[in-house]
């Protein structure tokens, strides 16, 4: 009897301090799962987006191409005739002068002959006088006198090309400008396939570049290009002056020249130049990176962000650019473009923006 109250005792004991200590755990566990409960409308997490806002700015209509510098002139020296070089008058890499004598052949041999020649035309020309005076006097016919004629002018015609040949031993320079390496030396003998030297005029410099013929009839003389080159720091403008009549049925290229002065002979033929060709210019051209337009059947459209949600808004495309796309329609100034992101939203989604530039 004693051994069952002492069992009772103790389950009573474990009973009443089960009964005060089950609501601190109990509770502590509700409160926790209570402090750690979110709202429902928390699991549906904004898409993280990046976007700009819509500005205008002016936009040039343009294509990028390449072309190369040539000279205003230039012309590879050479003799017209073989003979030994006597002097050389020019300095390599110096300016001349359009007349300036660069290069003297030896030339005794015609010196002789002219000579000879003149003093042969001194008794021609004495000859047909007499015969003149004769015929006026009738002392003489008709075909005595023209015999007399004859002489006279086929001697002046001789003399004429030895003077002509005498000035093939003085090569001058054609035209004004900056002379080039020599390939030859006094006292070397030379015929007309050797080159002398290259002279350029440098002074203004033209511009050979070729665009796609779709262009053609966007373009016209006098229009203005703006181009660089490794030696240049800041862009140039130049002036096409010619353009050919006709596209390259190789390259559907249509070729053209333009002109820029070159005072300070930084631009040298050869080099390469990269060119912008500008068709046209807008003040207030709506411009957005190409990435924030979305391609659909029909057209185009783009993501706005209104009130925390993105949008959808139809738009008409311009102009492209590398890297931006100029929109004609659908958008207006201050509006909010997303410009990442795009291809993870629906109509209606909310969105965590971050503005960029």
């Amino acid at each position: 009897m004693k051994k069952s109250i002492k069992w009772i005792s103790i389950i009573a004991i474990v009973g009443i301090f089960i009964y005060f200590i089950s609501p601190t755990l109990f509770g502590s566990k509700k409160s926790d799962e209570g402090q750690n409960a979110l709202p429902a409308s928390s699991f549906a997490a904004k898409i993280p987006v990046s976007a700009v806002v819509v500005k205008t700015k002016k936009v040039d209509d343009k294509i990028n191409i390449t072309g190369s510098i040539t000279p205003n002139e230039s012309v590879e020296l050479k003799s017209e005739i073989s003979g030994k070089i006597e002097r050389i008058y020019f300095k390599e890499g110096s300016t001349v002068k359009k007349g300036d004598l660069l290069v003297s052949i030896n030339d005794d041999e015609l010196v002789a002959q002219l000579e000879k020649l003149q003093h042969q035309q001194k008794l021609l020309t004495e000859s047909e006088y007499r015969q003149n005076q004769l015929l006026a006097k009738e002392a003489i016919s008709q075909e005595e006198y023209d015999i007399a004629l004859t002489e006279l002018k086929s001697g002046e015609a001789d003399l004429k090309l030895v003077q002509a040949q005498l000035a093939k031993t003085k090569i001058r320079a054609p035209f004004s400008g900056t002379i080039g390496l020599r390939y030859i030396s006094e006292g070397s003998y030379i015929t007309p396939n050797q080159p002398i030297a290259y002279l350029f005029s440098n002074n203004p410099a033209k511009i050979d570049f070729s665009i796609p013929g779709k262009y053609s009839s966007r373009v016209k003389v006098n229009d203005q290009i703006r181009f660089i080159t490794d030696a240049l720091k800041d862009f140039r403008t130049g002036k096409i002056y010619a353009i050919e009549p006709q596209v390259d049925p190789n390259t559907r290229t249509l070729k053209m020249r333009a002109v820029s002065p070159n005072k300070d002979q930084v631009l040298l033929p050869g080099q390469f130049a990269r060119i912008e060709l500008v068709f046209n210019s807008f003040d207030n051209a709506i411009m957005i990176p190409t990435e924030a337009v979305i391609p659909e059947l029909g057209g185009h459209k783009v993501y706005l962000m209104k009130a925390g949600k993105a949008e959808t808004q139809k738009v008409e495309i311009g102009l492209r650019t590398e890297s931006e796309v100029e929109v004609i329609g659908g958008l207006t100034p201050q509006d909010t473009l997303i410009t990442s992101g795009v291809l993870q939203l629906r109509p209606g989604a909310d969105v965590s923006v971050t503005l960029t530039n």
